[in-house]
């Protein structure tokens, strides 16, 4: 499977009592597709998986995969700390029909590049699924290393790598040793930079209501290959994406950031609780000015 374009990882649509709004999950779906993303992801850390009970995370991918009917792949996450549970996710995406799979390291448990491999590789045997791989030491505590990628490339089926360390050497290496294993733009202030690496994906989080500003810049670095308009797009876009990344209110912003579009996506799970007064309408104004300097910068180019 060639993984190109935007991927978008959904949220998860709660009513006020942390209970699944189907409807609005069905909106986001179809805002999503509507606006041309080329693949969603379910049971990304966006999705809330974390705090999903095991019943929870089968029903989402049912219920997306019958709401998605085919439009755009549909790649289902498979993180656990146990790989026995992992490998039930991905049999049970298997089942439903997913297209790929997201395979993250184990959280917590701070497995050796090694135990990492076997982790992904025993997943590998079991679905027998197109993989992309999710390196987020940020939250895992340790890169999928050489030896990991290495043991990895005995199959196929590990085919991109959504590489959220940060680190620019990692990307560098990534690009010049494993050019078998596609890029997927994991790191959104980065974005500028997979592309120019040779990136053909990005999986970003604020595409759920910002899927045209994530659109724009892909089309014009990795479709159009001008990445003077890329640089001004992604100029637009950092304020949103430093916004997003401060306070650790990541999910909270990307919810409140439906809302713009007329999504109530309802409350993030807890122990997170929904931003305050000040950091909506902030999100709001910053929300509001990508939006019309970008339109600018596309009208601009036409």
């Amino acid at each position: 499977m060639q993984f190109e374009g935007i991927y978008t990882p959904l949220v998860t649509a709660y009513h006020d009592d942390y209970s699944l709004n189907e409807a609005a999950l069905e909106d986001t779906v179809e805002l999503l597709i509507g606006a041309g993303v080329h693949g969603l992801i379910v049971a990304g850390t966006t999705g809330e998986y974390y705090a999903q009970t095991m019943d929870e995370r089968l029903d989402m991918m049912r219920r997306c995969k019958s709401l998605i009917a085919g439009r755009v792949p549909m790649i289902v996450g498979t993180g656990a700390i146990r790989t026995e549970e992992s490998i039930q996710y991905a049999l049970a995406a298997k089942d439903v029909g997913a297209d790929a799979l997201l395979v993250a390291t184990p959280p917590y448990a701070y497995p050796t590049g090694r135990e990492i491999a076997l982790h992904a590789l025993a997943i590998d045997r079991a679905a027998n699924l197109p993989v992309m791989l999710y390196n987020y030491p940020g939250r895992m505590c340790v890169n999928m290393d050489e030896e990991t990628l290495d043991r990895l490339g005995r199959s196929p089926n590990f085919c991109a790598i959504k590489e959220s360390s940060g680190d620019p050497n990692r990307l560098h290496m990534l690009a010049r040793d494993y050019p078998h294993i596609a890029l997927s733009c994991g790191m959104d202030d980065q974005a500028l930079e997979f592309f120019a690496w040779g990136a053909r994906s990005w999986v970003c989080a604020g595409s759920n209501f910002a899927p045209e500003a994530h659109i724009a810049l892909y089309r014009a670095c990795a479709i159009e290959g001008d990445f003077a308009k890329g640089r001004a797009i992604m100029s637009a876009m950092l304020p949103l994406m430093r916004v997003l990344e401060q306070g650790g209110k990541f999910v909270q912003c990307i919810k409140h950031g439906l809302s713009t579009r007329g999504i109530n996506a309802g409350p993030p799970r807890k122990p997170l609780q929904p931003l305050n007064k000040d950091d909506k309408r902030a999100l709001e104004k910053v929300i509001a000015t990508m939006n019309t300097t970008i339109a600018a910068i596309e009208g601009a180019a036409q």
